[in-house]
């Protein structure tokens, strides 16, 4: 099934319009949950693969301004011919722009996908060798609790995971497995 936009033509787009290397890395962990997600939830891989890969497409064009970020994505991507729901999901992880709240699994999905690689990348950052394999869910789930650690993780939207049906436990468990399987790709 055809999404207007092949994975290799996605990265290509994100190496065109993203040059900060973690925000490469970011894009890819995002990726990796989304995939997680899909396969735990029975929805379409590819799609929500797509989705954690191109959220923050425009991040560096509109400078990181939440009030913007999506809305030049939106352009980029339509004229790419990339589907609609990848679009709608993609806007909908940034409500400040979007103007509109999320309201379905997908948007929430992504929203709390996105948000909770920052915080398992800093949880892996503070162990002496850096490394996911390193990171225990437990140790997300602590971190969670901290809000001075990673204070600019949002973790009202991590929390979103309790809208798709997962608790912060398994939700941790997912996200750090993603991660894990392309920690060489994340540098962790």
């Amino acid at each position: 099934m055809g999404y207007g936009i092949e994975r290799d033509e996605a990265i290509a787009l994100l190496k065109k319009y993203i040059k900060n290397e973690n925000l490469i890395r970011h894009c890819l962990a995002s990726e990796a949950v989304m995939i997680e997600l899909a396969k735990r939830f029975g929805e379409d891989e590819e799609k929500w693969a797509l989705a954690g890969l191109l959220h923050d497409l425009d991040v560096e064009l509109v400078n990181a301004d939440l009030s913007v970020h999506t809305l030049e994505a939106e352009k980029i991507l339509k004229d790419k011919g990339v589907d609609d729901e990848i679009i709608e999901a993609i806007k909908m992880h940034n409500e400040t722009a979007s103007k509109k709240k999320r309201s379905n699994r997908f948007h929430h999905a992504l929203a709390a996908a996105e948000t909770i690689t920052g915080l398992v990348v800093a949880t892996a950052l503070v162990y002496p060798d850096k490394k996911l394999a390193s990171v225990k869910p437990k140790s997300i789930r602590k971190r969670m609790k901290e809000k001075a650690f990673a204070a600019g993780v949002n973790r009202e939207i991590i929390m979103e995971c309790e809208k798709i049906g997962l608790d912060i436990s398994e939700f941790s468990e997912i996200s750090l497995t993603a991660m894990r399987e392309i920690a060489d790709q994340l540098g962790l």
